[in-house]
């Protein structure tokens, strides 16, 4: 390839290199063997050293030049000039040069660049970038959108973040606003474009140019921006898409290419794509050196990909649904739902009923606990020590993070319906560690929570209680305490925002008829048969609780949670079932 042939070649590329300059040096090289005239701008933030050795390591390529360095950093006007100083390096230089093609030190081709040149060649007044106004950009991220072209912007957001919102307030406070010099509307997209000689000399060449510069100086992220406005004002053609593949996820940041998405870069159909990770040496093998890395000539479509991205952003933002992880924990919010499958939560059952907890687990074939919450341990279905996840029977481990505790065992048992018991004595406060406030974060867990089914007996915890062999004054302050925390934990379920499936059922009101609500409970949980329920669990002998409820008040506590208890006989539902047997259905 003679230097000649070079200077009539069509397309010229700028390049802005900071870092990686090996392989900035692989890719020029590439650009300049399909007969590309090349200029590079080199960061002024790079090290004089490597500076020095970049150049001399393409020395030996005359059409290869480099402008006057300015220092780049992230969103100031350093970029921009950058641009304009190598770009007119490359107009005059390469008076044959018909489209200028803007890539960085991390761009990589990913066609035959003849394909490119061969595109452009068909299209010769057509200008690629994107351009579009703040009304219609949806992917600003950081909060300014309009402000960035009315406010100013002196300080480094990345240097000297509290200054810059400082001033950002301040001008907001005062209801600053800078006027856009000669009516221009404002453009925003790509940093990354092809423009013609046309336009782009016209561009440095605009008699006004001197007050755009002066303008776009105090612009927030210029490089977005300054191109894109102005290629408004003299293009006769544009296409407003860059043919780079360069992708962006929600926080605004690239995404990075490595190995492992050689095919799918070749599925983009794009001629070039950034940003690629220094070290993928099987990308820049397969697409600088090996034939196999030329695609078909078809017209770039970044959109065939775009729904593996949309893809990547949800799982990153939004993850799986009760899986958690370190992108999305500490934000309230995040989760895609708290736990990631259906569970069941029974409070008052296990005291109201003999057997509870084996009887549940035959006629459902779930896994069925005891007290997860319990205050001493974890009391795992069939008196497990551990269980899937290596999840222990620790309380001190479980109560360093409840959320995390519950969220990892429905996890960690996926497809297995899992059931445990909950009671007042289970919600850490006043009772378990005396002077400290009732705590119901485990309360509003569960009410918040789609997945739990949550089945209440109001005032069943009074049938240990009162079974008990203890004095009455003890069991009396105990039944006040146990009252009032299962108060305010059923005010939590009965509020507005509780998303649970929730039933709170009366003492009293439950065991008239038992047989229809646990038939309502069996039937959600998904019964192993099709026949109905034909037996319940053995219910406690309760002989005698109406007036042990009746002592309760002759002592000066309340216990209205359990609902109507006759002092004298028993309530209707435990007439005529002496001796105690299973109910039966006719």
């Amino acid at each position: 390839m003679n230097a000649a042939m070079l200077h009539h070649g069509s397309v010229g590329i700028v390049m802005l290199v900071h870092t990686a300059l090996d392989r900035a040096e692989e890719v020029a090289r590439h650009w300049y063997a399909a007969g590309c005239p090349v200029v590079i701008h080199c960061d002024r933030n790079t090290p004089k050293a490597d500076y020095a050795a970049f150049r001399e390591a393409l020395s030996d390529l005359p059409d290869i030049l480099f402008s006057r360095r300015h220092k780049c950093e992230w969103g100031t006007w350093g970029i921009v000039a950058a641009t304009q100083e190598a770009s007119e390096l490359m107009l005059a230089q390469f008076p044959a040069v018909r489209h200028v093609y803007l890539a960085s030190g991390s761009c990589l081709p990913l066609r035959p660049v003849q394909e490119l040149i061969d595109y452009l060649a068909e299209r010769p007044r057509t200008d690629f970038i994107e351009s579009a106004t703040t009304a219609d950009v949806p992917w600003t991220v950081g909060g300014l959108d309009e402000e960035r072209f009315t406010l100013r912007f002196p300080f480094s957001w990345r240097r000297h973040r509290k200054l810059f919102d400082r001033y950002v307030a301040i001008q907001r406070a005062v209801r600053f606003r800078r006027r856009i010099p000669n009516g221009i509307v404002p453009h925003m997209g790509s940093q990354w474009w092809c423009l013609t000689r046309q336009t782009l000399s016209a561009i440095l060449q605009d008699p006004e140019r001197a007050t755009y510069d002066r303008y776009f100086r105090r612009v927030w992220i210029p490089d977005e921006s300054y191109f894109q406005t102005l290629a408004r004002q003299y293009s006769t053609n544009i296409e407003s898409r860059s043919l780079t593949l360069s992708k962006f996820d929600f926080q605004g940041k690239p995404h990075i290419f490595y190995d492992d998405h050689l095919q799918l870069l070749r599925r983009s159909d794009c001629f070039v794509a950034r940003k690629i990770w220094p070290f993928a040496d099987r990308l820049y093998e397969a697409f600088l050196t090996t034939p196999e890395g030329a695609m078909s000539r078809t017209e770039p479509n970044p959109g065939k990909i775009d729904r593996i991205f949309a893809k990547a952003v949800e799982r990153r933002t939004r993850g799986r649904p009760g899986l958690y992880m370190q992108s999305r924990f500490p934000n309230d919010g995040w989760e895609n739902g708290t736990t990631s499958g259906l569970y069941s939560v029974f409070q008052g059952f296990a005291e109201l009923f003999e057997n509870f907890e084996p009887w549940l687990a035959k006629v459902t074939g779930a896994r069925v606990h005891g007290h997860l919450f319990a205050p001493d341990r974890v009391d795992f279905g069939a008196d497990q020590t551990v269980i899937n996840g290596a999840l222990c029977d620790s309380a001190a481990i479980r109560d360093y993070n409840r959320k995390a505790f519950l969220t990892s065992l429905i996890w960690n048992t996926r497809g297995e319906r899992q059931c445990f018991q909950l009671g007042p004595e289970d919600i850490p406060g006043p009772r378990t560690k005396p002077g400290k406030e009732l705590d119901l974060d485990l309360s509003w867990l569960l009410a918040r929570d789609p997945n739990a089914q949550i089945s209440v007996i109001s005032g069943a915890w009074a049938v240990p209680l009162f079974k008990s062999n203890r004095n009455f004054a003890e069991i009396r302050a105990e039944a006040a305490k146990l009252q009032k925390i299962e108060s305010e934990h059923l005010d939590v379920l009965r509020s507005p925002y509780s998303k649970a499936r929730i039933r709170i059922w009366t003492m009293a009101d439950f065991i008239e008829n038992p047989m229809e609500p646990l038939q309502t409970i069996i039937d959600e949980i998904g019964h192993k048969t099709l026949r109905r329920l034909a037996e319940a669990p053995k219910m406690a002998d309760l002989t005698g609780f109406g007036q042990f409820l009746q002592n309760l008040k002759n002592q000066g506590m309340h216990p209205y949670l359990m609902g109507d208890f006759p002092v004298v006989g028993e309530p209707v539902g435990l007439q005529g079932n002496k001796p105690r047997k299973p109910y039966l259905v006719q």
